[in-house]
Order: structure tokens, then C-alpha cells, then sequence
């Protein structure tokens, strides 16, 4: 059983909006989804290293709490 009235032009110019609508929520998804992947992976750098103590000495004066 198919449509009764099946003008495909019609119907094309109909959905334009629609489709057009639709196209421009997927690119905003996709720029944001872009930019949130942007965010979250350039978290890391310099900031976040902490140097290791150079010695055992080092290591004892933050234990006994009298480090600089």
C-alpha cells in the first residue's frame, strides 16, 4: 500500500526547515563536543608535577614535620 499523493518535490520543500534544523543542532553538537574534549585533555601540564625529595634526609624532615 503506498501514499496517496507522493509529489516529491513538494514534500522536499516542505522538511527544508526542518532538515536544515536539524543539520544545525548536529554541527553545535559537534563543536561542543569538541571543545569539551579540548577542556578535558589539556588538563595536564606543568602544574601538576611535584618533585621528588633528593634524599632519605629530605624525606625524615617532612616526616618530623621541621621541612621548609
Amino acid at each position: 500500500m503506498s501514499a496517496p499523493d507522493t509529489n516529491v518535490e513538494r514534500q522536499k520543500n516542505e522538511h527544508k526547515p526542518s532538515l536544515m534544523g536539524i543539520g544545525a543542532v548536529v554541527v553545535f553538537a559537534l563543536i561542543a563536543l569538541g571543545l569539551f574534549l579540548l577542556m578535558v585533555f589539556d588538563r595536564g601540564g606543568e602544574q601538576d608535577k611535584v618533585e621528588a625529595p633528593a634524599s632519605a634526609e629530605e624525606v625524615q624532615a617532612v616526616i618530623d614535620g621541621t621541612a621548609d
